[in-house]
């Protein structure tokens, strides 16, 4: 089997209820990823926290220093484990993100984080353009309400509409129960 990492996008403080952007069902979906992240720790086998700023402190949420920019407590990092800042959508975008699984020769990625119609689509389509091997886990993963020509698309219906995607090209979508019931 291919030399696998847990990828965990976003995960930061803005996301929740307090925060300056809040997503629907941002509580569960960390609750999700930290299963992911204990059972990665467990195996052996290495997590990356990608942690978003925006360039501008005029930004609507995760502005450069913030509280809100801070990974959230459910799923901190070891010191042991690298944070990637990025500041574009696509977490390979000008990071060091592709160097940092090169070296340890990971091929296959497990995607957790937020928020499912941004980032994590755009890591999962970049990885897969790159040749990883992608695994989505649906319920590790957020987002919210999104609004196009007076028309508003319920959380759900948005993550469901980027999951479904993914899964057609992109990745294998499974749930976490699933993926750690397949792992043992």
């Amino acid at each position: 089997m291919a030399r696998q990492a847990l990828i965990v996008v976003d995960i930061q403080n803005d996301y929740f209820p307090q925060g300056k952007w809040p997503l629907a069902g941002v509580d569960a979906a960390a609750d999700n990823a930290a299963r992911l992240i204990a059972a990665f720790r467990e195996a052996g086998d290495p997590v990356i926290h990608i942690r978003h700023e925006f360039t501008s402190a005029d930004a609507p949420f995760f502005t450069p220093g913030s509280e809100g920019a801070k990974l959230h407590p459910k799923v901190l990092n070891r010191a042991d484990e690298p944070v990637v800042l990025k500041h574009f959508v696509n977490a390979f975008r000008e990071t060091e993100l592709q160097s940092v699984l090169d070296e340890q020769d990971i091929k296959a990625l497990v995607v957790v984080g937020s928020m499912s119609h941004m980032c994590i689509d755009g890591v999962v389509r970049a990885a897969a353009d790159l040749g990883y091997t992608v695994t989505v886990i649906h319920d590790a993963c957020a987002t919210r309400d999104l609004e196009f020509n007076g028309l508003t698309v319920p959380a759900a219906h948005v993550h469901a509409a980027f999951m479904s995607s993914l899964g057609f090209a992109y990745a294998s979508v499974v749930s976490a129960e699933e993926f750690l019931n397949a792992r043992h």
